[in-house]
């Protein structure tokens, strides 16, 4: 397996919701080939995809699907601990449940948590140590 990441589908309960939050809050831009069952929007190397919860549990075969947090969280990493503040803010204004304020970290940097309408886990971080480049792609230094 090459080590990459192709697609990262969230399952969330109401599509229209959860396509007005990420688009009209976050600013993302759908792509053209959504339709009324999933949305995605192309990221720097992968595709976001948002799709109905209990349908995504029944394609990938976990039955009954389970509430709560699921162990995982995005990350989003900013240019500087301003754009960490600003980023939460907006994501707050847009409908998200701001989880955890942004604070100093213990690996040097500075993060903060927004739970999206679905309860999906987002950290907004900024990290000295991993540099983004000019297409927004983090790397390990």
């Amino acid at each position: 397996m090459e080590q990459r990441l192709s697609a990262l589908t969230l399952g969330v309960e109401d599509l229209a919701r959860a396509r007005q939050f990420y688009e009209a809050g976050l600013g993302l831009t759908a792509h053209e080939s959504s339709n009324g069952t999933i949305v995605f929007f192309q990221m720097n190397g992968f595709v976001l995809g948002l799709f109905g919860a209990d349908a995504l549990a029944e394609e990938a075969a976990q039955g009954k699907r389970s509430s709560g947090f699921g162990g995982i969280a995005l990350a989003y990493n900013a240019k500087s601990k301003e754009d960490v503040d600003a980023l939460l803010n907006t994501a707050v204004k847009a409908g998200a449940t701001l989880v955890k304020p942004a604070e100093d970290a213990f690996w040097g940097g500075y993060s903060g948590y927004f739970a999206d309408p679905d309860g999906h886990r987002w950290e907004i971080a900024w990290n000295p140590h991993w540099p983004i480049d000019d297409q927004g792609n983090t790397s390990l230094s």
